[in-house]
């Protein structure tokens, strides 16, 4: 079988990238081991935010009296409340299929190794493409010290669907998926201790956001252990023994389940890299700018490329390959100006530079905040925990980073992300009118306190 180009695997990079792929006008085939979808779709971001959405509503129900409203009797079904987030992951994988179809894209079932004069074999049938790329993303990592069972050390994939829901859990790592994951079980009632190893949880966000997560977590029962390492697990007991290491010293947590939520693992094993002689380096395949190897013919997009290994950076990044190859003018995806989400509650969103990097840059900033304990929709809703932070150039008035956390606040960063695109700056934000009241208004008015003009603190 010959097409234009084969794409290997089929979450948000890949399946973006075969449909981009087939409106340019190329034959296209998809190849997948197992769900149209890839971990996004399937076992990630969207299963996940599902799972988030029943505590939240749960936790609605629990605090009925704080808006007025008299809830008596109600409780949670911790299976359904799964059941329901499988039921989201299989109708999004359905529509994949559906796309899949009316792009007419063959998806070709099986494990896909790369071969040399730009084939790939699938289980034992061999297919040949002008171009092949590869998206096989990435699965959770696996610590020496914190070896997974699937059953008492878990990852994430386990940890959306474990049969029954524990007393107590141990989330080790406070990056994206750590912290979702201890804000949903927290919410359904079970005890919550986060270790992290770095000083500060969620470490790769501004300073001031850290912060007011571990202030808001602590106040909803989440146990926060920071400058912490787990230097050894016991499973041989009815639940789980880690030995966590402090700057106090070593101490024993007990725990029905643990998390690892340490990062990711790409998956290049055994698909024929070597082979081929595709360049590797630390677990990442190197490419240009455009997503080519070494090797002509060969590109690779997403989690297993050095980029942010981000669901809408994948997609991005297949379809700028794509066009690239169809002879279109692209520019280069800029790294600097990617937005990252956050899904437990409060939110995190948050764009471009912090604090301190633009200060250990050497920029002369102008940096305002707002505060949703003085928004009024913030107030209305009931949610005033977090803030809007912004960064500016002093001189230029370039919008270097922007940082929020609170309500809704991952549909609110698309504006920072357009802004800096367009090359916004501080007073064109300003001079824009945002409405009343909105939890956006809120950007208008950090902007406003970065530049002495805030009014409503």
């Amino acid at each position: 079988m010959k097409y234009d180009i084969i794409v290997l695997g089929s979450g948000p990079g890949g399946y973006v990238t075969a449909i981009r792929a087939s409106q340019l006008g190329f034959k296209t085939a998809i190849v997948e081991k197992e769900s149209l979808g890839g971990v996004c779709l399937n076992w990630g971001c969207i299963p996940t935010k599902a799972l988030l959405k029943s505590a939240q509503v749960f936790e609605y129900l629990k605090h009925a009296g704080d808006y007025g409203l008299s809830v008596k009797e109600f409780d949670k079904d911790f299976d359904a409340v799964v059941k329901r987030s499988r039921g989201v992951a299989d109708g999004m994988s359905k529509g994949v299929q559906f796309l899949m179809k009316k792009n007419k894209i063959d998806v070709i079932e099986g494990f896909g190794k790369l071969k040399t004069g730009k084939k790939v074999d699938v289980d034992g049938k061999e297919y040949s493409a002008d171009h092949i790329i590869i998206a096989t993303g990435a699965r959770s990592r696996e610590l020496p010290s914190l070896p997974q069972d699937g059953k008492k050390v878990i990852g994430y994939r386990e940890a959306m669907t474990l049969p029954n829901q524990p007393k107590r859990m141990i989330v080790v790592g406070s990056g994206a998926i750590g912290v979702e994951f201890a804000y949903f079980y927290n919410s359904m009632g079970t005890e919550v201790t986060i270790v992290e190893y770095l000083p500060n949880v969620v470490p790769v966000e501004d300073i001031d956001v850290s912060k007011q997560l571990e202030r808001s977590f602590k106040k909803s029962g989440i146990k926060i252990m920071t400058s912490a390492e787990v230097t050894s697990v016991d499973t041989s007991g009815k639940g789980v023994k880690a030995t966590v290491k402090t700057k106090k010293g070593e101490e024993v947590l007990e725990a029905d389940v643990i998390l690892s939520a340490v990062g990711i693992k790409t998956n290049i094993e055994n698909i024929g890299l070597e082979d081929v002689g595709i360049v590797v380096d630390r677990d990442k395949i190197i490419v240009n700018d455009f997503y080519q190897t070494n090797i002509p013919g060969y590109y690779a997009i997403g989690d297993v490329t050095p980029g942010q290994a981000l669901a809408h950076v994948a997609s991005a990044e297949g379809i700028l390959c794509v066009e690239k190859i169809a002879g279109q003018h692209v520019e280069a995806l800029d790294y600097g100006n990617i937005p990252g989400c956050t899904y437990c509650s409060p939110e995190i969103a948050s764009v471009g530079l912090t604090e301190k990097q633009a200060k250990d840059k050497g920029l002369d900033i102008k940096v305002g905040k707002f505060p949703f304990s003085a928004s009024g929709k913030a107030s209305a809703g009931g949610n005033k925990d977090g803030f809007v932070k912004v960064i500016f150039d002093a001189k230029y008035g370039e919008w270097l980073g922007c940082h929020m956390i609170g309500a809704g606040v991952t549909d609110m960063i698309a504006e920072a992300v357009l802004g800096r695109k367009l090359e916004t700056t501080g007073h064109e934000v300003l001079k824009a009118v945002h409405p009343h009241p909105t939890m956006s208004e809120a950007v208008m008015e950090a902007v406003a306190d970065a530049y002495d003009e805030v009014i409503h603190l």
